[in-house]
């Protein structure tokens, strides 16, 4: 048998594992950069920390492949150790109380597409508590497109 093939960009895929946690609320935005700059970029985790809207920094404690483990501040001076996948153009992290999501795709027609969910965690529970979610993803993207335009690309 013959069964249909099926190429998932990311943020695709991204949007299939968001779709099974409750409260996850997948905000999306166009930057008109190429695909490979917004990768690296949000691959440095000092500009993952600088445009996620509560993270003071983030700092990688393991790494196996794309496998990691990063510990986390927050503004009030909140801890979170963070695990899961990050590498360029696709993260998925999450501790016991919080959740971070991001993915990166090439937009048809040229600029590229990047998707984020976060939020805090239901403790013993796959759910993500829905209160500004997108509001926060916003200002996250937001703040992502104003470093590319700060950096020139």
């Amino acid at each position: 048998m013959n069964w249909p093939q099926v190429e998932l960009t990311d943020v695709e895929r991204f949007r299939a594992l968001a779709a099974g946690v409750p409260g996850a609320a997948v905000t999306e935005h166009v930057l008109p950069a190429a695909p490979d700059q917004v990768k690296v970029m949000l691959t440095d985790l000092d500009v993952f920390a600088t445009i996620q809207a509560d993270l003071v920094s983030a700092t990688l404690e393991e790494r196996d492949g794309d496998r990691v483990v990063v510990l986390a501040r927050g503004k009030r001076g909140q801890r979170a150790r963070l695990t899961g996948q990050f590498r360029p153009g696709w993260c998925w992290l999450q501790s016991r109380f919080l959740i971070i999501g991001m993915a990166v795709a090439a937009e048809p027609g040229g600029g590229t597409r990047v998707a984020l969910t976060g939020g805090i965690r239901v403790p013993g529970r796959g759910a993500i508590i829905p209160i500004r979610v997108r509001q926060e993803s916003s200002k996250t993207l937001d703040r992502l497109q104003e470093l590319l335009r700060d950096r020139g690309q």
